[in-house]
């Protein structure tokens, strides 16, 4: 029987056996597991991933996390590690290696900057940054030691939404691989592999963990690139606590709802906001007014919870005086659990000069509070930049 995306999200990563079975599945914490034969050691040492072997490798409590967001992903099989940055870290060592050439979007999160300036760079990796509105346009950036093409989508900051279809062409004519951060999205709002991209990463401390309080990334894969990511992430050491796995399951109870909630406030406010003198902008992927909005409204199953704004006032001061007199949305990095933070960006910061064209640009988290409890804390925040 098919089921739909409410059933995957309460069956999926839960064992069924004959008799009693627990409504979750156990938590198993161990660094070791020990065999009577040698040849079931040898048996599961071939197998690791499938049974239970050596902890860094994953328990029971691991396999079912990451069966599950395989499922709601569509992958061949997903791989869970330490945080999201892990996982990005490990999917970009899979595909490069030095003398080889990597095209990452322009707004991307910014540790992955960082990893590519540092890192890729001194392996000898050369990284260019391109155009979130690029689209097809991208295949005239491809060299021939161009090995995989990055995405994020909606891009971090700015929300710029992609053309990840005619990216992914481009791409797949060139015979290169490309990975997508999706965790604006979750895999209730985007399904990067059915849309053919190689390699869809979470960092699952936001959405899927959801209450602020686990470090946790997952990858999902086609059958083609699952080895070279896997091995890639067993190098880093980058395996997740198991711990973390649990709450990434317990997440995903309740990942509907909640993001629904997220999505229907966010958006409420979004609207309210691009009403307000003291706006200049609203960048939100659902707004018409948002670059990249028809690839969103073709693409995506919804918005999530995460918009920025930006203020008529250029002055950092003006964005200094607006965050600090919100009291609903306290100040903080994360985003993705039940309480609504809030945080300025630096857009001007990225490569290419369109950037610069921002004034003040501040990012809300959409929380799980009254809608109406943030309206009103936003109206007085606003309130402290009419004179």
């Amino acid at each position: 029987m098919t089921r739909r995306i409410a059933s995957t999200l309460a069956q999926t990563g839960r064992p069924h056996g004959s008799g009693i079975t627990a409504v979750n599945p156990p938590l198993v914490r161990a660094s070791t597991f020990v065999f009577d034969k040698l040849e079931d050691f040898e048996i599961a040492s071939k197998t690791p991933f499938d049974v239970p072997f050596y902890g860094r490798v994953g328990t029971p409590t691991t396999f079912a996390f990451e069966e599950a967001m395989a499922e709601l992903e569509g992958a061949h099989r997903a791989i869970a590690t330490s945080s999201g940055v892990s996982a990005i870290s490990a999917v970009l060592l899979a595909f490069l290696q030095q003398g080889d050439h990597l095209l990452v979007v322009d707004t991307v999160y910014e540790p992955v900057r960082r990893f590519c300036s540092r890192m890729l760079t001194r392996m000898g990796v050369e990284t260019t940054f391109y155009d979130p509105a690029i689209g097809a346009g991208i295949a005239d950036l491809i060299r021939p030691e161009t090995k995989l093409i990055y995405l994020e989508s909606p891009g971090s900051g700015t929300f710029d939404v992609q053309d990840i279809p005619a990216i992914v062409a481009a791409a797949k004519a060139a015979g290169i691989h490309t990975a997508i951060d999706n965790t604006w999205a979750t895999p209730l709002l985007y399904r990067p592999l059915e849309h053919g991209v190689d390699v869809s990463i979470h960092a699952a401390t936001k959405y899927i963990v959801g209450h602020s309080d686990a470090m946790l990334g997952v990858i999902s894969t086609n059958a083609a690139c699952y080895d070279a990511v896997r091995r890639a992430s067993q190098d880093l050491g980058a395996c997740a606590g198991i711990e973390e796995c649990n709450l990434g399951l317990r997440g995903l109870r309740t990942l509907q709802v909640r993001l629904e909630r997220h999505a229907a406030t966010a958006l409420m406010l979004a609207e309210w906001l691009a009403a307000q003198p003291q706006i200049a902008r609203v960048l939100h992927p659902a707004l018409p007014s948002c670059p990249g909005h028809e690839h969103w409204k073709r693409d995506f199953d919804g918005a999530a919870g995460l918009f920025s704004v930006e203020l008529t006032a250029r002055d950092p001061q003006a964005k200094r005086a607006f965050i600090d007199a919100l009291e609903m949305f306290k100040i903080g990095f994360s985003w993705g659990g039940y309480e609504s933070l809030v945080l300025p960006m630096n857009p001007a910061a990225r490569e290419l000069p369109r950037w610069q064209e921002l004034g003040s640009v501040v990012r809300l988290q959409v929380g799980l509070e009254d809608p109406q409890d943030l309206l009103e804390d936003l109206q007085h925040a606003l309130a402290k930049l009419r004179g």
